[in-house]
């Protein structure tokens, strides 16, 4: 009688503490996944009763027995439900009690100042999609989503990718660092390692950093003016880098996996031609944001508020704009190892709808077209592994990383940087002649290497003699040049190809 009971107090007592963990399983050998991706992957494959019976439909021959499958799926599916958002709202209504008592159950608790790195991933062409699948476009989503969290939970380091919200059309992928009290010990910790306490750094006057007795009002002033630097978090550099892999991984999985390959040849979306390919695209910011619950009795979500996730909003509805995969916000490229930094590219300075600072935008030059993803596919094991043995190398070593950003060259590069660099500084004539020869050189290049496929050897003749007003060729450097060169053209040229007289140095994105 007393061993059941035991049971469920236990149970209760591992959720309270960490409503996250996974239900353990007797007889099933752990591998080097992370439990959340496990669980991720049992979800997509297995019904709610399959998933937590352990392989057994039946609730058990006793109430007891009952009981204790009933509070395990319970918690699960809150787990799954809510995600790390929620995680707060679960452990802390678990242990509330008074008098002695559990109290009654109150998601609308206090929210808490966390830093997070925040990613929008956005499915290209959604409502054509969705107008010529009508229902079945619930499994493409799915398809997408399942890939998507597979990378994210993979890639986040100590499990901290975590999904947010499934939104249909976007995913808010939520890569956390931690607490405000957290991330400020991590800071302290690291300065006592390298002050000895007679030579420790002494806090200036006026200092912005806060010290760690000052009140909750204090603390949330100097979080949300975005003072304490990130940039200093001891292995933020790693963290970030393994974000924006994650984001990385999963478009170079998009174009390999199985069922998403197999959309190809669905008549409503490729007209039975193969013509067919999940787009994808990414908007990444990293500040800080209020993460609990937001709704009433009837309805509660758990989100995370803040400026920074409206960024990472901007960002992906940006990378349209740009014609890019992915956008990475000042803050984001601030925080990555300077291996990373290498490999991107500063597309623009701009202020955002609903911001008047202006930041640098980065891209990591991603491309499917001629690549083939499928050659450099891993086993979940072979994946989890590269995710453990992370290094800045990566950047330069892993096949997916460098296949993507082939069509990147130095020639180009240079051609790139001087255009943007006269754009800034108001030289429009010099840059629009200047990224003209930039994308020229990109489609030299794809033709070049074989990366598109082209019927007719007149294109090359066009582009050679400079036959700018044809408009075959127009429309085909559309297609494949240069899509940051093209957007930054098409700006000066709108203006008329001379920069204002109140120019300086960066342009307003009025497109949310």
């Amino acid at each position: 009688v007393l061993s059941p009971l035991r049971r469920m107090l236990k149970i209760m007592l591992r959720y309270a503490t960490n409503p996250l963990a996974e239900k353990p399983r007797k007889g099933v050998k752990r591998s080097l996944q992370s439990s959340h991706r496990k669980m991720s992957q049992s979800t997509h494959s297995s019904s709610l009763n399959g998933d937590f019976d352990d392989g057994n439909d039946q609730l058990g021959k006793y109430e007891t027995e009952q009981l204790i499958n009933a509070i395990t799926k319970i918690t699960n599916l809150l787990r799954k439900c809510w995600g790390v958002a929620g995680a707060d709202i679960i452990s802390s209504n678990l242990a509330r009690t008074k008098c002695g008592n559990t109290v009654v159950f109150n998601p609308t608790v206090q929210g808490k100042l966390v830093y997070a790195l925040f990613s929008f991933v956005g499915i290209n062409d959604f409502d054509q999609h969705l107008r010529a699948l009508n229902r079945d476009i619930m499994l493409l989503i799915n398809d997408v989503a399942r890939v998507v969290h597979d990378e994210v939970y993979r890639w986040g380091l100590a499990d901290s990718g975590q999904c947010n919200k499934n939104l249909g059309p976007a995913f808010l992928m939520v890569f956390k660092i931690g607490s405000f009290e957290e991330v400020q010990m991590k800071m302290g910790t690291a300065e006592n390692l390298l002050f000895t306490n007679d030579k420790k750094r002494k806090r200036p006057k006026g200092s912005k950093y806060p010290s760690r007795n000052k009140n909750s009002a204090t603390k949330d002033r100097d979080l949300t003016s975005g003072i304490l630097q990130l940039s200093s978090v001891p292995g933020i550099t790693a963290f970030a880098d393994r974000a924006v892999i994650g984001m990385l991984k999963a478009f170079a999985s998009a174009h390999r996996d199985r069922d998403l390959l197999n959309w190809k040849t669905d008549f409503r979306l490729g007209a039975g031609i193969g013509a067919f390919s999940v787009g994808m695209i990414f908007g990444m910011d990293a500040g800080w944001a209020v993460e609990g619950a937001v709704g009433s009795e009837y309805k509660i979500d758990a989100t995370y508020l803040s400026p920074h996730v409206n960024m990472a909003s901007r960002m992906m509805s940006a990378s349209n704009q740009y014609k890019v995969t992915i956008l990475l916000s000042q803050a984001v490229d601030a925080l990555m190892s300077d291996e990373a930094r290498k490999k991107l590219r500063h597309c623009d300075t701009v202020t955002v709808k609903g911001s008047s600072i202006k930041q640098k935008i980065f891209t990591y030059d991603a491309r499917h077209h001629g690549v083939n993803f499928f050659l450099f596919e891993r086993s979940n094991d072979q994946a989890d592994l590269d995710s453990h043995n992370y290094s800045p190398q990566i950047w330069v070593s892993d096949q997916d990383l460098v296949a993507m950003r082939q069509h990147i060259t130095s020639d180009f590069e240079a051609a790139f940087n001087a255009g943007r660099n006269l754009y800034l500084a108001g030289k429009w004539p010099a840059a629009l002649a200047q990224l003209r020869v930039a994308n020229n050189l990109i489609i030299r290049t794809v033709m070049e290497e074989g990366y598109i496929q082209y019927d007719s050897s007149e294109l090359e003749y066009k582009l050679a003699a400079g036959l700018e007003d044809d408009e075959e060729l127009n429309r085909w450097k559309l297609e494949h040049g240069d899509g940051v060169c093209q957007c930054l053209i098409s700006y000066m040229e709108k203006c008329g190809g001379v920069a204002p007289d109140d120019w300086d140095g960066y342009r307003p994105l009025t497109s949310k």
